[in-house]
Parts: structure tokens; sequence; C-alpha cells
């Protein structure tokens, strides 16, 4: 397996490219640098490394308490398939900041499989779930495959 290093230090985040990721992702596309900053500063960001070069990213959105909501779990392309994003996630699941969390949530539209391996499911409840998207959003969401 190549050899990458995982790191939550903020400082060695690549804003700029974890930027252009997110900003050609299904799930924010065309989402601006500022916005990108704002979530990276209020949550709990990981970085995939490879001979120093940022190569995947994630980012959990927690009170470190009752929940928290895995989001923008990126692979650089060129480094699909050599586990990398189950890692990221594992790293997670696993750290002690994260024990005791009673319930950790995601979207996907794709990638069920590989968060059912690590204990994902459908809602229990979906009838008691409700969102409040801004309105260019659920308009985008809508459009959306």
């Amino acid at each position: 397996m190549t050899d990458f290093v995982l790191s939550d230090d903020r400082a060695q985040l690549d804003i700029s490219r974890i930027h252009g990721w997110l900003a050609s992702s299904y799930w924010s596309p065309g989402i601006a640098r500022e916005t990108v900053e704002r979530a990276i500063a209020g949550s709990h960001c990981l970085g995939a490394y490879r001979d120093a070069t940022q190569v995947a990213f994630a980012r959990m959105i927690t009170d470190h308490a009752t929940f928290a909501w895995l989001a923008d779990v990126w692979v650089e392309e060129a480094w699909r398939g050599h586990g990398l994003g189950k890692r990221l996630v594992a790293w997670f699941l696993d750290h002690p900041d994260f024990q005791g969390i009673r319930r950790f949530a995601l979207v996907t539209r794709d990638a069920h499989e590989v968060y059912a391996a690590k204990g994902f499911y459908p809602l229990i409840r979906p009838e008691r779930y409700m969102e409040r998207l801004a309105p260019a959003f659920a308009d985008a969401l809508r459009s959306a495959p």
C-alpha cells in the first residue's frame, strides 16, 4: 500500500487545493473559497498527505459530545482505490475525541457501501428528519442527478 500520512494539523491544510476539490464536487459545485474557509474554521479537519502534498481531505462538524456530521470526504482521483477514504473515516471514528458520540451522520450519492462497512446505515426514522436549505442550493439539488 502506498504510504500516506494523516494529520489534523490545520497549518498543513492546502486550502486552495481543498477549495478546488469541493468546488468541483457534486455536493458543493462552485462553492466560494470564503465559504470553504469558514467551513474549515468550524470543523475538525483531516488531511492525507503523500510526500508533503495533500491528496485527500475530510471534516467532521461536531459538538464533541452527542452529534457529529461527516462531510467533504475527498480523495484526489489519482489516489482513489488505495483505501484512503476508508482510512479518513476510520481515523475520525477511532479518534479519542469522538468516542461516546451517539449519532454520526452523513450524506452520500454513491458511496453507501464504503460507509456501510464503517457501520453507517439508512435513517431508522427518516420521517422525523427535516432540513432547511438556502433557496438557490435547494434548486441546485433538485436539478442535479
